[in-house]
């Protein structure tokens, strides 16, 4: 990372905190006028206070004038109290609606970006920049309004000092650069501290996802204990950044607690002696002691500067959610008379700083099935990804029919090709709903007939609803699941249907029940799938072998098992 990097993540973080604030701009305006008439009254009390008292020692306590001054000063004590019962509510709503909004544009981004967002960033970390950022962020307006009143306070109890008596201004300003010296040292502190203790809490996030993923799998082998070493490995980097910030914060009180009431004795001090002088009267002195108290209030400025530099924080890492790159989509169809033919020229991939694939040039004749070998780690997912545009390649072309996949409409893409996966995501409610699920909705005959072809419709039938089951109340096996998802990709795909792995998880005579379907039941011209089983390869009509990121070889798979011992031992080994 360049040095110039963290400032520009800090850069977008405020334009995406400005963004937030233009979107609630008529709310925060609302909060703002609320708090600071809510400010302006507690600013007019001790002067009333202070001209009441001076009335009432004048001996005009039966007087209707000061009967007036004192109903104003009950109102006075009442409108803030009721302004702020209204502020309180406005605050929590404009937090909410400002989270939902921050959380829906990330989780838009996050989608857009497909399979490259978790490549950059682990699942647990996005889940902790969608959910508890966004609910740090999402408080922006109402502590920038908040913050507004806290300068607004202070402010105006300072001029009221000086409107009083201009030396009691004078003394309250000289010890003024102590308290914002004391600002500026406690949101410095604070921005490093919480910078390190939300990075190292995604990171925490994200090591807790995959341990409780593969739960199953640690209990198996017997590794609670180093697993949970593991995950909490962060843990004391996190204590430290939250000890450090909780001491920041700690010393920046106490300094304000110690530094606040000299200023208020010496303000107090000042107003007596100018008491004694007949410079003041004693209302006046009431007055002031109450506007030394608002002054003071600067003080508070710790805690709204707090919960910026926590928002703003919680921003910039937003903002790397926002800058993650989308899948930009063309406008062009594919021909009406194409045949599905699929080519890879020149395709290249990196992963996690590592080249997957070489070079790889590969085609998939239309109406063909092609099945894709090789060891584990030599790119094959990579190569399905690629292959369906759910990721474009760093290096060459991938073609449908001829044309650029990048090139195609979203629309027509995702309509012209299907995918299946090994461990498949049951989205859309119902087990009907996840079998329709997809850029469009293919009717209710579609869908049943895709379920057959995919050996699922007798055991949906089975379930207490059907294909109207809930997918939460139907306990499926893993080859029950992966003949939903295969199901969902026949009823999708309409040119090229890609096989990630998809079969892994069934028997024998359901696999092969399921590569005749592939041939005869399935409207999908062309078929690549990502192949571990041998019998898999062997009902292809061609296999592509790969070995360290390149095709070694391609052509049917018993000529290469003949005269290739490399290619044998990928099933072999």
């Amino acid at each position: 990372m360049t040095s110039t990097a963290p400032h520009e993540a800090t850069r977008r973080g405020d334009h995406l905190l400005l963004t937030t604030l233009r979107t609630t701009a008529p709310r925060t305006t609302a909060l703002v006028l609320i708090a600071t008439a809510s400010t302006g009254a507690a600013l007019l009390l001790p002067a009333v206070l202070g001209h009441t008292l001076d009335l009432l020692i004048g001996g005009h306590g039966r007087d209707g004038t000061t009967h007036r001054w004192v109903l104003l000063c009950a109102a006075l004590v009442c409108v803030p109290a009721v302004l702020d019962a209204l502020g309180e509510f406005l605050t929590a709503t404009t937090t909410a609606r400002t989270t939902a909004l921050l959380r829906r544009a990330a989780l838009g981004h996050v989608l857009a970006a497909g399979p490259r967002a978790t490549a950059r960033m682990t699942p647990g970390d996005l889940v902790t920049r969608l959910v508890g950022n966004a609910a740090q962020a999402g408080t922006a307006p109402a502590t920038v309004a908040g913050t507004v009143t806290a300068v607004v306070g202070p402010v105006g109890g300072i001029v009221a000092l000086a409107l009083l008596d201009p030396w009691l201004a004078l003394v309250f300003l000289a010890g003024a650069p102590l308290l914002v010296l004391l600002l500026r040292t406690f949101t410095r502190a604070s921005t490093d501290s919480l910078a390190g203790y939300q990075r190292l809490q995604g990171e925490l996030a994200g090591r807790l996802m995959e341990a409780v993923g593969g739960a199953r799998t640690i209990a198996a082998a017997g590794t609670a204990a180093r697993e949970r070493d593991r995950v909490l490995e962060p843990l004391p980097g996190l204590s430290r950044h939250g000890h450090r910030m909780w001491r920041v914060q700690g010393r920046s009180s106490a300094q304000a607690t110690a530094l606040v009431p000299l200023l208020q004795i010496a303000v107090l001090a000042v107003a007596g002696l100018e008491l004694s002088r007949g410079r003041l009267s004693v209302g006046d002195l009431l007055a002031a002691s109450r506007y030394a108290v608002l002054a003071t209030g600067v003080g508070m400025l710790v805690g709204h500067l707090g919960a910026l530099v926590h928002g703003r924080t919680a921003a910039r890492r937003l903002a790397e959610v926002h800058a993650l790159p989308p899948t930009v989509h063309g406008t062009r169809r594919l021909p009406a008379d194409g045949d599905g033919t699929l080519r890879l020229r020149g395709v290249g991939a990196e992963r996690g700083g590592r080249t997957v694939l070489r070079g790889v040039d590969l085609v998939v004749p239309g109406g063909s099935t092609t099945a894709v070998v090789g060891r584990s780690g030599t790119g094959k997912s990579v190569l399905a990804e690629l292959a369906g545009r759910l990721a474009d390649p760093d290096a060459g072309e991938i073609t449908l029919d001829g044309v650029p996949l990048r090139e195609l409409a979203h629309d027509e893409l995702r309509r012209q090709v299907g995918y299946a996966f090994a461990r498949p995501a049951l989205l859309g409610g119902t087990i009907g709903g996840t079998l329709a699920f997809g850029s469009f909705t293919p009717p209710p005959e579609a869908v049943v007939d895709a379920a057959r072809a995919a050996c699922a419709d007798d055991f949906v039938r089975r379930l207490p609803d059907g294909y109207d089951t809930a997918c939460a109340a139907a306990p499926l096996s893993g080859g029950e699941a992966q003949r939903l998802g295969l199901a969902r990709a026949f009823a999708h795909a309409g040119r090229l249907l890609i096989l990630d792995d998809a079969t892994s998880s069934l028997d024998s005579v359901t696999e092969a029940r399921v590569a005749d379907a592939l041939l005869h039941d399935v409207a999908a011209r062309t078929r690549l799938i990502v192949a571990h089983r041998l019998a898999t390869a062997e009902r292809a009509d061609r296999v592509a072998w790969l070995d360290g990121g390149r095709v070694r070889a391609v052509g049917p798979h018993a000529e290469l098992w003949r005269r290739l011992p490399e290619y044998r031992a990928v099933f072999e080994g």
